[in-house]
């Protein structure tokens, strides 16, 4: 075990930074205890790896197991936030000037990791979210490692598998895990370039791979490299929650990117701001039941 202390230089949210990071409330690499301890399993590019995080006041006490547990402690700063540059942003409207207001221990993490972020993107693409975890988690009990560190504390955690096993899945697992063939194809071919994209993982470099589009990239983009610009455009409720908040209408993708254009560089972060603190889009019909492909 690995131990480092860190002293965040502003009031720091835990739960609100790390939020992004973890893909639902059943993550197998991704878990909250009720004591407020967060553990987060990963695979560095050293290995694999878990990370313990305990905050108390302004310092977060971090522990780490695994080959990939150096690299982990090296980047705690990033992925609390510390590369984050809130600062530089100017609040244009009443709404976005009301959640800065309220959300000083907001940050954007970076993860640092690429692929690992691009993954669950591809499986979230056009589907429920609870699709998309299901997914995720069936995929990492079955085909990643457990994590590595103290076993009656890490049991359940699921470090997930490296590009190469992603690559390999067969057509029959993919189904089980209720990913149809389309995104498992995009994530195959993804897995065959995983380590050109974690050197360049630029939007023209991954939005230039089959079955990546401008969404999914953006969504890989602002957890990896904490990019506070990214817009997930595409999404079904995005237009909506920042048109009703910014101009107190719904409004399509065109429409939104109009609206965030005074806040390029952060476009982005408005859009967290907005959903972090109320902004809802309105529902106009009943909610979409969960699919299960596993049954077709």
């Amino acid at each position: 075990m690995l131990t480092r202390d860190w002293t965040a230089p502003w009031p720091l949210d835990l739960r609100r930074v790390l939020r992004p990071v973890r893909r639902g409330p059943r993550d197998p690499a991704f878990r909250i205890d009720r004591d407020g301890t967060f553990w987060r399993a990963c695979r560095t590019p050293e290995g694999p790896g878990t990370l313990r995080l305990r905050q108390r006041g302004s310092v977060v006490h971090a522990a780490a197991w695994g080959d990939g547990a150096g690299w982990l402690l090296d980047g705690l700063p990033d992925l609390l936030g510390a590369g984050d540059v809130p600062e530089e942003f100017v609040a244009r409207h009443p709404a976005v000037a009301e959640a800065v207001r309220r959300s000083a221990g907001l940050r954007l993490a970076r993860t640092g990791l690429v692929f690992e972020a691009l993954v669950p993107a591809v499986l979230e693409q056009k589907v429920l979210l609870e699709e998309a975890w299901r997914a995720w988690g069936y995929l990492l009990r079955r085909f990643g490692e457990p994590a590595p560190g103290p076993a009656e504390s890490t049991r359940g955690l699921r470090v997930p598998p490296p590009p190469r096993v992603w690559a390999l899945i067969p057509s029959w697992e993919w189904h089980r895990s209720g990913a149809e063939p389309v995104r498992a194809r995009t994530i195959v071919g993804a897995a065959r370039m995983a380590d050109r994209l974690e050197a360049d993982p630029s939007m023209e470099r991954l939005t230039s791979l089959p079955g990546i589009g401008v969404w999914t990239a953006a969504e890989a983009r602002q957890r990896a490299l904490g990019d506070a610009d990214a817009v997930s455009v595409g999404d079904y409720h995005l237009p909506r929650i920042v048109g009703r908040a910014l101009c107190g209408r719904p409004v399509d993708d065109a429409g939104m990117l109009e609206l965030l254009a005074p806040y390029a560089g952060h476009r982005h972060r408005v859009i967290r701001l907005l959903e972090v603190h109320g902004a809802r889009a309105e529902r106009r019909a009943p909610r979409l039941p969960v699919r299960d492909y596993r049954r077709f």
